[in-house]
């Protein structure tokens, strides 16, 4: 048999509306059988095998119950804040995991997964289908050529001028940050990958949430406890400083481009998608501008966008398949964003004491 021909038996942990679409993915490919689905609420498994036609997939209430069959790997789905301990258990299991964003809720979770992939062996994915997007790949190949000089100062983020959800993404028990956590994880990715993810130092942050507090904006207003806007300053090794932004809501168009400024060069670079719930790098890339000096001629080259139709999410769950397959690394690897929850998990503990923070990595 060959490589390509092993079936790769696949389990899904979560059913709620990302594993849908992780269900979807699996589904287009050959050689792949969705094994099992777990969820902690009583029949919503079942319910979930029925509704997307997993004849072959038995459903568990118990996600421990289900790492027990031949897995190859699983994909977790579930809320924020049961992300650690369902990977940690996966992992254990000796499962290959394919984790949805944010990484986890604290940087300590971060760390032990990271820790118990390293000891068991096993690949620890994490969840960021903007990076199949092929300008992606134009706009850190951008960044790390040389071409904009010493890079010192990047800003990056994003907000939707409407486009807070509710359920579980609302709630710090469950979800335990909320813009930040949720979309701005992606930004963060977009950036910290560009620059070759340099570590994070230090974090001044502010966040609110005037919106989602407010019933006249949001129906579960009462239920209503995770940051809705924030605001960073990074200090990140080799002298770059990173603003960082987010928004679920708020009364502007739109928080800006992603900019990268370096000594010999700029570049800005727009989300694509258009609207109240857009405006965040959760998608596909919009425009890129290279801005230099040509001759003593301030100049502005636009880059060619290589316009495509990739299914990015898709291509993200094959790539996860691909590598159990061929014995690859993690095609996103849990060590690296690693740094993405140290930022959040700095900005929430800087927006609470008022002051700079340090983030301290093993």
């Amino acid at each position: 048999m060959t490589t390509q021909s092993k079936t790769v038996r696949v389990g899904i942990i979560g059913s709620g509306g990302i594993a849908r679409a992780h269900a979807a993915a699996y589904k287009t490919m050959e050689n792949v059988e969705i094994v099992a689905v777990a969820d902690i609420v009583p029949g919503k498994a079942k319910e979930f095998v029925e509704k997307e036609q997993l004849t072959a997939a038995k459903p568990f209430e118990d996600h421990r119950r289900l790492l027990e069959l031949d897995l190859d790997g699983v994909s977790i789905c579930t809320p924020n804040k049961a992300h650690c301990g369902t990977t940690i258990d996966a992992l254990r299991a000796g499962k290959h995991v394919l984790l949805e964003k944010p990484m986890s809720v604290t940087l300590a979770e971060a760390i032990e997964m990271v820790q118990v992939g390293k000891e068991t062996g096993r690949m620890l994915s994490i969840g960021f289908q903007p990076r199949y997007d092929p300008n992606m790949d134009i706009i850190r190949d951008i960044v790390q050529s040389g071409q904009l000089g010493n890079v010192y100062y990047v800003e990056t983020g994003g907000g939707r001028r409407r486009g807070m959800p509710g359920g579980t993404f609302i709630r710090k028990d469950l979800a335990g940050a909320g813009a930040m956590a949720d979309i701005g994880c992606y930004s963060l990715d977009m950036a910290l990958n560009a620059l070759g993810y340099p570590k994070p130092l230090t974090v001044s942050a502010y966040t609110s949430n005037f919106f989602g507090t407010n019933p006249k904006y949001h129906r579960e207003a009462d239920k209503f406890d995770v940051e809705d806007f924030g605001v960073a300053l990074v200090r990140l090794e080799g002298g770059i400083a990173l603003n960082f932004k987010i928004s679920w809501a708020m009364h502007m168009d739109t928080l800006g481009a992603t900019m990268f400024l370096g000594s010999e060069g700029g570049l800005k670079v727009t989300p694509a998608g258009k609207g109240p719930w857009s405006g965040v790098w959760d998608g596909k890339v919009g425009s890129i501008t290279l801005f230099h000096d040509i001759r003593g001629h301030l100049t502005e080259s636009p880059i060619p966008i290589k316009e495509h139709n990739i299914n990015l999410f898709h291509e993200k769950v094959r790539d996860f398949v691909d590598a159990i397959r061929e014995g690859r690394d993690a095609p996103i690897p849990g060590e690296k964003i690693l740094y993405n929850q140290a930022i959040i998990d700095g900005v929430l503990r800087s927006a609470e004491l008022k002051r700079e923070v340090e983030i301290e990595l093993p």
